[in-house]
């Protein structure tokens, strides 16, 4: 993937803060933002110790967020992430005692390792922004956003995320090894304190709420609106999937792509942000038959292969 050159002055302050924690990784960053302006939620799939949280603490730093980390475990219940009434026997109410997701950015450490029952509890919030405790909705604060992390490689213990809840996750990336220079570069940044320690906020939560409804209007001409629907079609009726893109997909495609246009300091869509996303929204939307699944074939070769024969829009 080619990284994004960023154009837009008022986020180059966010991307050098988290370029100062997260070494030579500008395409996750890239799409970290992107995903943040989008308003939606990430799931990143790695392996342990190649700084997943650290680039969820230092997003929700740099904005000034609050910020709750869930480590999820097989006994962790929903009342643990939401929050429960709590009996006061003095005045013989009950309190409510709000969870963690009531929050800007959570951390959600190793979701898979949680329930299916657990896990469905961020369903609703990643979904619509509110949460429903005991009966009563609970609006969340805007911005709210899911960073989940999960083990690739490790599977004993853990609950894979059912397909519901991976439709809800905006994007899905892979941060991946550094480099040996890169490598060097870390150790020597850790020498006297955490780089982490360091980050300061660049942008405050209202400036981040009004970019959100900035990007909601930045254009998008039907060429590029048909040149999304016409991949999600395609995925569709493709005999080595079981399972193609829901409409969910569809519009989470379409609001991201503005994402990335306004990222570059573009008012309008081209097919490009189109192209550049594609392999972060979509892969973990579908489903593969199971011949093709053990014939070797990924989720992401499958995309690529179907956006490689459409025509895209000029």
């Amino acid at each position: 993937m080619t990284t994004t050159q960023i154009e837009n002055p008022l986020l180059a302050p966010l991307k050098e803060n988290l370029q100062s924690v997260i070494y030579g990784k500008s395409d996750c960053i890239d799409v970290m933002i992107v995903s943040l302006l989008a308003g939606g939620s990430v799931l990143i799939e790695d392996v342990p110790g190649v700084g997943k949280t650290t680039l969820a603490k230092a997003l929700a730093q740099s904005i000034d967020a609050k910020f709750r980390r869930i480590q999820f475990t097989p006994d962790l219940l929903p009342a643990d992430i939401l929050g429960s009434s709590i009996y006061n026997p003095i005045s013989g109410d009950f309190k409510f005692n709000p969870g963690p997701i009531f929050c800007n950015i959570l951390l959600a450490d190793e979701i898979n390792r949680a329930s299916p029952r657990t896990q469905s509890a961020l369903l609703e919030a990643m979904n619509e922004n509110q949460a429903t405790i005991e009966g009563q909705c609970y609006p969340l604060t805007k911005p709210f956003m899911v960073i989940a992390t999960e083990n690739p490689i490790e599977f004993h213990g853990t609950y894979p995320l059912p397909e519901a809840q991976l439709d809800r996750f905006l994007v899905r990336l892979a941060i991946g090894y550094p480099s040996v220079e890169v490598e060097i570069d870390i150790l020597k940044s850790h020498a006297h304190n955490e780089p982490l320690d360091r980050i300061k906020p660049v942008l405050q939560l209202e400036q981040v709420r009004q970019i959100q409804k900035q990007v909601a209007d930045v254009h998008i001409d039907d060429s590029i609106l048909e040149y999304i629907v016409e991949i999600v079609h395609a995925t569709r009726n493709d005999n080595r999937l079981r399972l193609g893109i829901s409409t969910r997909g569809t519009l989470m495609m379409s609001r991201v792509a503005r994402a990335r246009a306004y990222f570059q300091k573009r008012d309008f869509v081209i097919p490009d942000d189109v192209l550049w996303l594609v392999p972060h929204v979509l892969p973990h939307r579908i489903i593969l038959t199971s011949k093709t699944l053990h014939s070797g074939t990924t989720a992401r070769q499958i995309v690529m292969d179907i956006v490689g024969r459409i025509k895209v829009p000029v």
